[in-house]
């Protein structure tokens, strides 16, 4: 009898013409739906002609916190497929592969290969479409084998495929089906899971999906982007959804327009967001600094990747920490925030509106390629708790408004509100007083310069302590920032097990940082940072930078990296060892 695993990884490897990236989203949405936690890593070739083309999936009935970093199962559709990530099986683990394709398994360390002509079976049976059907040929033979229910494959693969006609559905059926029923003449591979005590109530996502929903669940109703690689979907998402809550979400010409028109939107009242990439971000900033100038609230999510320049758009990096926080020019303060997983992308924007609104700020959300197109699932929110309605503030202002009060936090008065005193004000990118009217006197600028200051420092007083795991003094702290998270929380939780003095800690407010944190790194030999980043000219990370800046800790190091893939665990434990 074959012992259920607690948990399995399987990495899918092909081309893009393979439809992997179909097969691996579908089979992490079935184990979420089946009450399983599931966490996904994905690569996608960043030319045209497409490349090669890798989805992970690591399922389990218990938390997860990263994808895994090697496989138990391969899975190789081509020769040059298995030759590029047999090092991705981990020592005498299953190999899986298409027969017709791979004829070589030289250099890979199995314990079970299972050859199957997948190519010609598909052949046969979609009538020389072959090639179309073995992802989900592999689709209903991986639910199969996992114990998914395969009324739960039937309905998603209508979901999914619904709206193409019968005929590709049909084909769709024929190659699921022909998955579940496959014969194995010696044996098949283990990976069958236990069974989930009280299934979760969760959804499972995407991270850009659970940004678009996150916003919409905050109150947001307008905004506007760019198409840009990783980012494209948030907006795509928004302006199919937006309609249905009475909102719209603008596709604009460029960068520099979706940003005007976002902040637009926010002048006349209703809090916007624009959505981007790197990229981007850089076209965006001088709009984005007449926003922090004129205090104008905004939301700005930048899904980081690989740069400079167009660098490697469909790879992860969180190269952009500098850029958000200095990119404008003069004294720009602004909010910062990063999330760590798929649900915090959700989760976030609620805290980033609530903090535009409040403080009449842009509020920056960092995510990453890796976030963005990893799959999770979480605990299903309670939407009559989360669910915010945006009411439109046109109440009449009273004869003394100021809208830049010097002791106070601006609060717009949306165009068309009736300002008893008959007197409106001005919003203007020049300095200007609390009137709105451009007043460049240096008394002037140095106290307006402090408004803007103070109430970013007034945000930091207010902000919770960093999410903190294990001692509070020891060896090494582990510090993490946005999607680093799950790598550096296993590295900790695994020196543990070995008895060493390691602690965790995660940053989600990224700006302006709690200022205690310092009090904490002095209880420590040794401080890192773990980022997706360069180490720069000091040998140190974006982050680590902005730690030592803040703190003047000098035991502040960094593990840095920049291949475009996320961090495995067994990478920071070979720098710290």
């Amino acid at each position: 009898m074959v012992q259920k695993r607690e948990e399995t990884v399987i990495r899918i490897v092909g081309h893009a013409q393979d439809g992997v990236q179909s097969l691996g989203s579908l089979l992490a949405k079935l184990a979420g739906r089946s009450g399983y936690q599931v966490m996904t890593y994905m690569t996608i070739p960043a030319t045209i002609a497409g490349g090669s083309s890798v989805y992970q999936l690591r399922i389990g009935v218990n938390p997860i916190l990263t994808s895994g970093d090697v496989s138990d199962l391969l899975i190789a559709l081509h020769q040059d497929s298995l030759d590029a990530h047999k090092n991705a099986l981990k020592k005498g683990g299953m190999l899986l592969t298409d027969s017709d394709q791979v004829k070589e398994c030289e250099g890979v360390d199995f314990e079970k290969h299972f050859a199957i002509p997948m190519s010609i079976k598909m052949n046969e049976l979609l009538e020389g479409r072959g090639a179309r059907g073995k992802n989900m040929f592999l689709l209903g033979m991986l639910c199969n084998l996992l114990g998914i229910d395969e009324a739960k494959v039937e309905q998603l693969a209508v979901e999914k495929f619904g709206s193409k006609g019968e005929a590709v559905i049909g084909n769709v059926r024929k190659a699921i089906q022909a998955g579940f029923k496959y014969e194995w003449d010696n044996g098949y591979p283990e990976i069958a899971l236990q069974a989930v005590e009280n299934p979760p109530n969760q959804v499972t996502m995407d991270g850009n999906s659970a940004v678009a929903y996150g916003l919409i669940a905050s109150g947001i109703r307008y905004g506007a982007a760019y198409p840009i690689t990783p980012a494209t979907s948030i907006m795509e998402m928004l302006r199919e959804e937006l309609p249905k809550y009475k909102g719209i979400f603008v596709q604009t010409e460029d960068e520099i327009a979706a940003v005007c028109a976002a902040i637009g939107m926010s002048y006349s009242g209703h809090l916007a967001v624009t959505s981007t990439s790197g990229p981007g971000m850089s076209l965006k900033m001088e709009a984005l600094g007449w926003a922090v100038m004129a205090e104008m609230p905004l939301i700005v999510v930048n899904v980081q990747r690989g740069g400079p320049s167009t660098g490697i758009p469909t790879q992860v990096e969180q190269s952009d920490l500098m850029q958000t926080l200095y990119g404008s020019h003069g004294d720009a303060p602004k909010v910062v925030l990063a999330a760590r997983n798929v649900e915090e992308c959700f989760h976030i924007c609620r805290e980033a509106v609530k903090l535009a609104r409040e403080f009449s700020t842009p509020v920056y959300i960092l995510s990453d390629q890796g976030l963005s197109t990893r799959i999770e699932g979480f605990q299903m929110p309670d939407l009559d708790e989360v669910m915010i309605e945006p009411v439109l503030d046109l109440s009449d202002r009273p004869e003394d408004f100021l809208p830049y009060p010097p002791e106070g936090i601006t609060q717009h008065a949306p165009p068309g509100t009736k300002i008893l005193s008959g007197k409106y004000p001005t919003v203007t990118g020049l300095e200007h007083d609390e009137k709105g009217n451009p007043n460049p006197s240096p008394d002037n600028h140095m106290k307006m310069s402090a408004k803007r200051r103070e109430k970013i420092k007034l945000i930091e007083k207010q902000s919770v302590e960093p999410e903190f795991y294990g001692d509070k003094e020891g060896d090494v702290l582990l510090v993490s920032w946005g999607s680093s998270f799950g790598s550096a929380r296993e590295t900790t939780m695994r020196l543990q097990e070995q008895g060493k003095k390691v602690s965790h800690m995660h940053v989600k407010m990224i700006f302006p940082l709690k200022k205690s944190i310092g009090s904490v790194f002095e209880k420590f030999k040794d401080v890192y940072t773990v980022e997706l980043n360069d180490e720069g000219v000091y040998g140190v990370g974006q982050f680590g930078m902005l730690l030592r800046s803040t703190t003047c800790c000098s035991n502040i190091q960094s593990i840095c990296k920049t291949d475009g893939l996320t961090f495995k665990v067994s990478e920071i434990m070979d720098r710290l060892s």
